[in-house]
């Protein structure tokens, strides 16, 4: 188990060490055949430009106008306790993810049913999708924490017998400073892998491999389409420059939830009582 005092800066150098950064693709135009055969071989792909600058400022109001909404009837997950929170900056700082929010929010649900997004996941799934999952994930500058290295469809809300897509935009500048995605290509060819809750409900720091660690930095309106199987995490943001991305995912039409059984024995320990 890794040292749960361990700094940022020292987590970021032993887990987010990168081998290569992966080129998105230009546009969604260039999203045909060989894209989808790479997408099935490397388990994700990088697109520019999936949603205009003007979608992604309007993505960014919908979100800030959440967060400091106390009377919102989406979701909030906070790092501090609301009553210490005075300000608005204080609040916003201490915002780690919004969720739940495309029935409350029309600008945010125009983004998760956009013409290009559903386009392309039912290429890439090769059936029709159901979104399933809608949230935003913040990175504050100087204090944004480090999203461990896991697979999505462990989380049970994702736990499908088929696999899920998941779709994240930037919304603003996505570096290797501030906190951009980190992937192991090919890691969704390894099927479900146990996960443990450590510093969050994620997979063993010993068990990446992260000499094949590839980072995907990405100007805002790009994205990330991703399998639910893939290894990838995303590191503490210690710069100055705030992080915002929008998150969503899909599932096939005739895709059916695993059983809390099945799901136990793809995704935790119980079968092996391995220890991480």
């Amino acid at each position: 188990m890794s040292n749960m005092q361990e700094s940022p800066d020292k987590i970021n150098e032993r887990l987010y060490r990168h081998r290569g950064i992966h080129e998105p693709l230009p546009n969604p135009s260039h999203i045909g055949e060989e894209a989808r055969a790479a997408y099935k071989s490397l388990g994700f792909l990088a697109v520019s430009d999936l949603i205009t600058g003007i979608e992604v400022q309007q993505s960014i109001d919908s979100i800030m106008d959440i967060v400091f909404d106390r009377e919102t009837k989406a979701k909030i997950q906070f790092t501090k306790s609301q009553a210490e929170l005075q300000t608005d900056s204080e609040r916003e700082m201490t915002v780690r993810k919004v969720h739940e929010y495309v029935n409350h929010n029309e600008q945010l649900r125009r983004i998760a049913h956009h013409p290009h997004i559903v386009a392309i996941v039912e290429k890439l799934l090769g059936e029709k999708p159901v979104l399933v999952q809608d949230m935003a994930l913040l990175k504050p500058p100087t204090g944004g924490g480090e999203k461990p290295w896991h697979q999505d469809m462990a989380y049970g809300a994702l736990a499908y017998h088929k696999a899920v897509i998941g779709v994240w935009i930037a919304l603003d500048e996505a570096g290797l400073d501030n906190g951009c995605m980190h992937v192991i290509p090919r890691s969704h060819r390894e099927g479900a892998t146990p996960h443990y809750a450590i510093r969050d409900w994620q997979l063993c720091d010993t068990g990446i491999p992260v000499e094949r660690n590839i980072a995907v930095p990405l100007q805002p309106g790009g994205a990330l389409f991703f399998h639910g199987l893939l290894f990838h995490g995303t590191p503490n943001n210690t710069s100055d420059k705030r992080r915002r991305a929008l998150q969503f995912h899909y599932a096939c039409e005739s895709a059916a939830k695993l059983s809390p059984q099945e799901y136990k024995r793809m995704f935790t320990n119980e079968m092996t009582g391995a220890e991480c």
